[in-house]
């Protein structure tokens, strides 16, 4: 057996899978390390992929050539693309997933990976020369791992704390061990530490549910997924999910067990969600709502285990379980097990570069809920990035980061490294300044090029990216070259409401009305329905048009928002780090002189986005560079 590899990764959730497989697609030797091989990608909480901003990050994964996106959609159980009725920037695709499936695709992606292994084991220190550069890990069993670069994904394993009620159990996730050893170390070399919670809701046995109580929720009936590769199909049988509410008498048993949650009585003093509250949360937050809607959702395709959405929950089982009994869907209601709240450590991002490696100690990336975000994405993507930078770092080459107008994960790792956290980070469309350029429908266009270049994206993923963009180009082209008459388009148009034609126009033209869809020109006019027959795809056909439609109706906002961005790249350009003494700064503030100092900005664009620091404070420091 061998000891000896380029890259270490501890822990095989999202995070950690994303980043073995990155490195050793990358030709990096990779060991992968994780307490339980049997829970490899284990969606410890929802049993979904994607959502709002998250399905965007999902896209761009599989566009650079991570896995996340063809695993869950050959494990999607329902599918939805949300928020179709606002702007394209805001689509957002979001899976439901087989819990088990979705664990054995990553399972047999890993073990078909050359150049990684796996080791089941707990990590419990780094192994550090006399001179402290890293050299590897060492587990529990007392193996030594040697490598130059380790990669640190141990979501809420780190000294993790379950709570229910008024029991303590000590694990990283039900039934599972905690890891030690690593904090405390890696406190000790000067890497500042803090707690985080989190919490997950009960599951429930869906033959004791009366779902003729229950409103139906059911997926998409169309061709839309996550991965851009055209053989990655939705295989499994798709299941509705379920909604249902909770009522004043629900609140009300719930404010009784107040007293007994360890949120508010001072068992848990860690920092909690504020986007993804407990349910004893918002009935406090929100103390005038008299009802919360809670989402049945199945774990998989014909597993009876149903996820609660909406009802996460530290409170003692009792009043969980008589709480659940005043929904009348679930009055006869039966439970897997009880909702608990977990706190584990996280380490300050502010600590580390773009590449997430650490700035203390060279050679340790981090990535995921160890770095303060939450959700399954959010990790992913960082696994991705830490997993590349790892292995280009092993190759000598030039590191791999994405800008704020590239990427959602680039927007993610510079919030993280610019501004830290305060609570746990989830992504949302509103935290990117351009969020019109970071489409879920154009990840490809925007990603897999780069990803091609560094040697992730495979020729074939490359390919149908192309083949993707010389089709969609086709059609704008026929859009911009073909006519249409008063006479053939007003009978159809006109009870779309829409003011008729008094002249010929271009199908570019007909398009922009608000009405209009290339769905509603290709039923009404013939020769778009031919030509998009004879020359588009017929299985990427929703997606082809959608692509076309979208750079059309948003061409305006497209141009502009590519104009802000170059202006803004000017400051990006002009490096900041090594350059300054910013304790000698006398004109800058010393809020200012403070921040500088301790997150150490790379450029002056990274400087601006700073919590605190003032155009003054960028103005002050153009002069002293000599701009």
């Amino acid at each position: 057996m061998l000891f000896n590899y380029d890259v270490i990764v501890i822990g095989a959730g999202h995070a950690g899978c994303e980043a073995a497989h990155a490195a050793a697609t990358l030709g990096a030797s990779t060991l992968l390390i994780t307490i339980d091989m049997n829970k490899i990608a284990q969606m410890s909480c929802n049993p979904a992929v994607g959502g709002i901003a998250k399905g965007q990050i999902v896209r761009e994964i599989d566009a650079l050539g991570g896995m996340m996106g063809i695993v869950t959609d050959r494990a999607s159980i329902q599918f939805r693309m949300l928020n179709r009725s606002k702007g394209a920037a805001m689509w957002s695709p979001r899976a439901q997933a087989d819990r088990m499936a979705f664990s054995a695709e990553w399972r047999s992606i890993l073990e078909n990976t050359p150049g990684l292994y796996m080791w089941q084991d707990s990590v419990c220190r780094l192994m550090l020369s006399e001179d402290g550069a890293l050299e590897g890990v060492v587990t529990a069993l007392g193996v030594e791992f040697r490598a130059p670069k380790v990669v640190l994904t141990a979501g809420t394993f780190l000294n993790g704390l379950m709570h229910t009620g008024p029991v303590k159990i000590e694990g990283g996730r039900v039934a599972e061990p905690a890891s030690r050893g690593l904090t405390e170390q890696l406190a000790a070399l000067g890497i500042r530490t803090d707690r985080m919670k989190t919490g997950t809701p009960v599951r429930i046995d869906g033959r004791s549910v009366d779902f003729s109580l229950t409103t139906l929720q059911e997926g998409d009936n169309d061709d839309h997924k996550f991965s851009f590769l055209p053989g990655v199909r939705r295989v499994l049988a798709q299941r509705p999910c379920h909604t249902v509410y909770s009522n004043p008498a629900t609140h009300e048993i719930l404010r009784r067990g107040l007293p007994e949650s360890p949120l508010y009585n001072g068992q848990i003093q860690s920092i909690g969600p504020r986007y993804c509250p407990s349910i004893e949360t918002k009935i406090v937050t929100f103390a005038d709502k008299q009802e919360h809607q809670l989402f049945l959702e199945p774990e998989g395709e014909t597993t009876t285990e149903y996820y609660l959405n909406g009802f996460s929950s530290s409170l003692p089982i009792a009043i969980q379980f008589e709480a659940l009994q005043t929904i009348p869907a679930l009055r006869n209601v039966q439970l897997y097990r009880p909702g608990y709240a977990i706190e584990y450590d996280f380490f300050d991002p502010t600590q580390l570069h773009h590449t997430l490696e650490s700035k203390l100690l060279p050679g340790l990336y981090m990535a995921g809920q160890v770095n303060g975000t939450t959700g399954y994405e959010e990790a992913a993507g960082q696994g991705l990035m830490a997993g590349i930078n790892a292995a280009l770092a092993v190759r000598g080459e030039e590191p791999f980061t994405l800008a704020r107008d590239e990427a959602y994960i680039g927007v993610l790792i510079d919030d993280l490294v610019t501004k830290g956290v305060d609570e746990p980070y989830r992504m949302f469309t509103s935290r990117a300044e351009y969020r019109i350029l970071l489409r879920q429908d154009d990840a490809d266009m925007r990603l897999t090029p780069r990803g091609r270049a560094i040697g992730l994206a495979t020729a074939e993923r490359f390919e149908a990216m192309d083949s993707k963009r010389r089709q969609r180009d086709l059609l704008i082209e026929f859009l911009d070259t073909e006519s249409i008459s008063p006479a053939k388009a007003n009978a159809w148009i006109e009870p779309l409401g829409e003011q008729p034609l008094k002249q010929g126009v271009k199908l570019h033209a007909l398009l922009l009305r608000p009405a209009l869809t290339l769905g509603v020109m290709i039923e009404q006019i013939p020769a778009l329905a031919r030509f998009v027959e004879e020359h588009i795809e017929a299985g990427r056909r929703t997606e082809i048009l959608e692509a076309a439609e979208i750079l059309l109706k948003y061409e305006g906002y497209i141009k502009r928002e590519k104009e802000n961005a170059s202006k803004l790249q000017r400051l990006e350009g002009l490096k900041l780090r090594g350059k300054i003494d910013y304790s000698s700064v006398k004109a800058l503030s010393t809020e200012a002189r403070q921040k500088l100092e301790r997150i150490d900005p790379a450029t002056v664009g990274q400087a601006s986005r700073i919590p605190g620091i003032s155009p003054a404070d960028i103005n002050i420091l153009l002069l002293l560079l000599g701009r």
